[in-house]
């Protein structure tokens, strides 16, 4: 088995020394404006998902007059993307945590999306005392043991920092592995991930699954380099006799090229069914493939589909999101920006206005929750004060269908 890419130790080590010289976890923000950096890659195949997730979450704090309890506040975009690496990149996630920290007035940070840039900027964030609260980073070991050494290699403090308003890769594995042998009655998957953190770690949770339930696993990795081709994969998946596969990882990594070349050898989704998880949600470059049609897919929580269609405060949020920007958000997962947002802004509203009160506010004093009906996903739930999870968690099964996302159903999976 594969296992999941360790953060490089210069990087790291480099990242928690900028950390130390950038000041303590007691810095009181100055000045009456506090600060929420939002953290994404803002550059390559990301980048819509990215930008509607930066106006979701200025539309949430606009709606909320500009202010959290007595605090205003103001957003500050990071971008953790290279142009020439067209995704997020090591280099750029080490150089945010410095500038988070040295950012006085800053008291937190929404993202990352990727969970590979999470695993770098968490640690100095600890040191640091800023709370960090993402709305799409599904990597387990982020929050609960995985892999050795995790979660306690991210919070050197021995405290935690980190919470995220999105289920781990526990959940959403399991779920496909059981869709796919269940109800799609395939015996023999052929698992593919994308040799990130997101994307073994979610391999690992299906391959656990799916040979718990009697099936048989032929796994391997795909090439994420821009335009390497992957027909050789699909040839020796076609050779060893695999009636599905799984694309564990994220769109970002060749994704196009992966897609046309499982098509090209495989056959169409009619043919040769395929299944990716919410790491290919949100691209409109997916979307536009015709050989994206028929693709399974999961989603980590209630998708902007479902939200619409669940009407109430939620729907209306979209609508004044279209009202204001011209279309609908380009990700579910942007949403959920929305809702890290809200988190983030009860904490400072309970909070004396440094960074550590506010992350005291989460993991210290009240328990805070997020009500359905305030929720800009319509989904309730309350941060566990232990681990920064969710404790309640949703699935929602998808197809593409004419280019769309289209719900199939959701289910709660505890």
């Amino acid at each position: 088995m594969i296992k999941p890419i360790k953060i490089g130790a210069l990087a790291l080590a480099g990242a928690l020394a900028l950390a130390a010289c950038s000041g303590g976890s007691d810095t009181a923000a100055g000045g009456d404006v506090l600060v929420v950096g939002t953290d994404l890659p803002l550059q390559g195949a990301s980048a819509d998902a990215s930008k509607s997730t930066n106006e979701v979450v200025a539309l949430v704090l606009e709606q909320a007059g500009g202010k959290a309890g007595d605090y205003t506040v103001e957003i500050k975009e990071y971008d953790d993307s290279t142009a020439a690496k067209g995704a997020w990149d090591d280099a750029a996630c080490a150089k945010n945590a410095q500038d988070h920290v040295a950012n006085a007035n800053q008291v937190a940070v929404m993202g990352t999306y990727n969970s590979g840039c999470a695993k770098i900027i968490i640690p100095v964030l600890n040191e640091a005392g800023m709370l960090m609260v993402s709305h799409a980073n599904t990597y387990p070991g982020l929050t609960i043991e995985w892999d050795a050494g995790e979660p306690a290699l991210y919070y050197p403090s021995g405290a935690r920092n980190y919470a995220r308003v999105i289920a781990h890769d526990g959940f959403q594995g399991t779920a496909a592995a059981q869709y796919m042998y269940n109800d799609l009655g395939k015996r023999t998957l052929a698992l593919l991930d994308d040799t990130q953190a997101y994307g073994i770690g979610l391999a690992d949770a299906v391959e656990a699954e799916f040979t718990k339930l009697g099936g048989t696993v032929i796994r391997s990795g795909w090439d994420i380099k821009a335009g390497s081709i992957n027909t050789s994969t699909f040839e020796k998946v076609k050779g060893q006799g695999a009636d599905i596969v799984y694309y564990a990882g994220i769109f970002d990594n060749n994704g196009v090229q992966l897609v046309k070349d499982k098509t090209a050898v495989l056959g169409d989704n009619t043919v040769f069914p395929s299944m990716a998880p919410d790491g290919f949600s949100g691209y409109p470059a997916l979307r536009e493939m015709p050989e994206a049609e028929g693709l399974w897919m999961t989603f980590a929580g209630k998708s902007l589909d479902g939200i619409i269609k669940g009407g109430g405060a939620p729907a209306a949020f979209v609508e004044a999101y279209v009202a204001k920007y011209g279309y609908e958000p380009n990700s579910s997962y942007a949403m959920y920006g929305g809702v890290a947002m809200q988190i983030i802004m009860k904490a400072i509203a309970a909070s004396d206005g440094t960074r550590q009160g506010v992350l005291d506010a989460v993991f210290a004093g009240e328990q805070i929750c997020l009500a359905a009906e305030e929720s800009v996903s319509g989904l309730g739930f309350c941060l566990n004060q232990e681990t920064g999870d969710v404790d309640k968690v949703v699935m929602t099964l998808q197809q593409m269908t004419g280019g769309v996302e289209t719900d199939i159903r959701a289910f709660d999976v505890n």
